[in-house]
């Protein structure tokens, strides 16, 4: 699998495509789809699905032009 995902970063970056990897689940996945060339990465690890209106003050009390805090990674280290 490890080759896959680096073939298919690879063609997506030649085509001039932004490469988004879902279902990331762990800290280890993340830094190495990071270290890969992924430019952004989405999920559970990041946090879980939110009601709208939760989502909205989790906006709301983020600062502007800051990041937003997801309740997943509040305690976490980042890479």
């Amino acid at each position: 699998s490890h080759a896959i995902v680096v073939a298919v970063v690879a063609m997506a970056h030649m085509l001039g495509m932004e490469v988004v990897a879902e279902g990331v689940e762990t800290v280890d996945q993340h830094r190495e789809l990071a270290s890969l060339g992924c430019d952004s990465c989405q999920g559970y690890y990041f946090a879980r699905p939110m009601p709208a209106g939760e989502f909205e003050t989790l906006l709301q009390q983020s600062r502007p032009g800051g990041p937003v805090l997801l309740p997943a990674l509040a305690n976490a280290a980042h890479p």
